[in-house]
């Protein structure tokens, strides 16, 4: 019994001395594995920029003939303060611009609701409130201010109205200058033409070397733009400005052209022609095809701050004009109305565009877009054609009877009736007005770029991405892959041990207990 008695004492002091040395070197091997994986849990760290939420912005565009909503978007962070935009969705409010609702102002916001409700579900819920809009009223509401403030201001209230009951941040409606309107043009034109700023194959936005800055030739119903970069010293400062875009200032000569829209054109030929006739009844139209005739009221002709009224004349008296397809006097009519000639009434002549405004040699390449477009458009001499075959083909289509272009159109009578006379207008414009003489070669008729619409809307974002600030960049810290499973494997490691250390604790705790007994 003395002699298994002290067996059993020595077996489990030996046991025990056993028991502390794994012990002890489990510690070690715990605590080693430990500092390995704090080592590498701290160094070799990598900060990732997440990419940037997207930001919106909407512009209504109120011009003199329609208005239409635009949609854009860009990354939350911006290129040298700009944001760099993308066309999101257009929407067409139905009906004319908002200056044809000078007496009934209600309807001018009433018609903003359709396309409002549109852009609701495309935006983020959780982005409505930080969704800049804004409404801009060109050369429609332009005229209508010189003829009825008050009514202006009622259509603008009542806009403002509609669009501050929605979950945006509406950030006002205001006329725009005919000098913003055009250098929002040319704003727009050169950033889809990526003269600015482009993308770089190193995944980037640079600024190109060797870029080309375009002209921008706009033309809506009520006015028309010329907007551009010279190539000589400017000789009238108050004809140009300076947008700051990407981080670099710019040298813009640009011009509104107020009543030398398509439609007021239109409106003043009648007029004149009408002035020409003295007591002929019907009136001779030129520029209409033989076998049209279009009767209006004295009242509807003169209601415009673009024509000239007669002391007394009875609103509701007629006036017909008839058709007589002769496109040389079309022409010179034409060119009588907006006072190419007189060369007398520019204080800076020779530079001089039309109707005695100072304009400086144009240079480059340009964009016709609007009605320029469209008209070009439809005559398929878009989007280039040579300057022969442009006058050929005019004078061919406005020789053609009324009867004739009804047959093979299915256009509207008052689009279809005004095309020979807008065509005529528009060659007047640039080949005696901008002196496109030897350079027609440059000029491009072109609607949209990219899948953008060419317009003055995206040019007024891009500029007003330099009042809404970006956001900060979120950035995340990581490892590489292979390091990260370096750290697991250490830290399982270090957790198998730690359950090794507690099955040994467990069961070597009894022997011990029977050996004291």
């Amino acid at each position: 019994m003395l002699w298994e008695s002290w067996f059993t004492g020595v077996f489990g002091m030996k046991m025990s001395m056993v028991k502390q040395a794994a012990m002890a070197a489990v510690v070690v091997v715990m605590g080693s594995m430990a500092v390995i994986a704090l080592i590498l849990t701290l160094v070799q760290h990598h900060s990732v920029d997440l990419p940037h939420r997207m930001q919106y912005g909407m512009v209504f565009d109120a011009g003199s003939t329609h208005t239409s909503l635009y949609m854009y978007r860009w990354p939350g962070n911006k290129e040298n303060n700009t944001g760099v935009v993308s066309q999101m969705l257009v929407c067409d409010v139905d009906g004319y611009g908002i200056s044809s609702y000078a007496r009934d102002p209600t309807a001018a916001g009433l018609s903003l609701r359709k396309c409002l409700d549109s852009t609701l579900a495309v935006i983020p819920a959780n982005q409505l409130r930080e969704t800049p809009v804004y409404l801009g009223a060109t050369a429609g509401m332009r005229l209508l201010q010189l003829q009825n403030q008050t009514q202006s201001d009622q259509v603008l209230e009542q806009v403002t109205k509609v669009i501050q009951g929605y979950p945006f941040d509406f950030r006002g409606a205001r006329i725009l200058s005919g000098m913003e309107e055009g250098a929002y043009g040319w704003i727009t034109t050169n950033y889809l033409q990526e003269g600015f700023i482009k993308h770089g194959f190193e995944g980037g936005w640079v600024r190109p070397k060797g870029r080309k800055i375009w002209g921008a030739l706009d033309m809506g119903g009520s006015s028309t733009q010329i907007a551009f970069t010279p190539s000589q010293p400017v000789r009238d400062p108050a004809s140009t400005l300076g947008p700051k875009l990407y981080g670099y200032q710019y040298e813009v000569y640009t011009h509104s052209y107020l009543c030398f829209g398509k439609e007021q054109t239109m409106r003043q030929l009648q007029v004149h022609l009408l002035k020409m006739s003295g007591s002929t009844r019907p009136v001779n139209h030129p520029c209409y095809h033989l076998g049209d005739n279009l009767t209006l009221t004295l009242g509807d002709l003169y209601d415009s701050p673009c024509v000239t009224r007669p002391v007394t004349f009875d609103p509701a008296s007629v006036v017909t004009f008839t058709g007589t397809s002769e496109p040389l006097q079309c022409l010179n009519q034409i060119k009588n109305i907006t006072n190419i000639t007189n060369l007398a009434a520019c204080s800076l002549a020779p530079d001089c565009g039309f109707n005695g405004v100072y304009q400086p040699p144009v240079s480059g390449n340009f964009f016709a877009f609007s009605a320029y477009y469209y008209t070009f458009d439809f005559l398929g001499l878009a989007p280039q054609s040579s300057l022969s075959q442009a006058t050929t083909t005019i004078d061919t289509f406005c020789k053609r009877t009324w009867s004739s272009l009804k047959k093979e159109y299915t256009v509207k009578d008052k689009y279809l009736r005004d095309y020979c006379a807008s065509a005529n207008y528009i060659m007047t414009v640039l080949l005696d007005g901008y002196k496109f003489n030897q350079t027609w070669g440059n000029i491009y008729f072109q609607r949209q770029v990219a899948d953008t619409d060419i317009g003055w809307t995206l040019g007024y974002m891009l500029n007003l991405t330099n009042l809404i600030p970006s956001e900060l960049p979120l950035v995340v810290t990581g490892v590489q892959h292979s390091q990260w499973a370096a750290e697991v494997s250490f830290i399982v490691f270090a957790v198998f041990l730690s359950l090794m250390v507690l099955v040994l604790l467990w069961l070597w705790s009894p022997q011990e207990g029977r050996g004291n007994k």
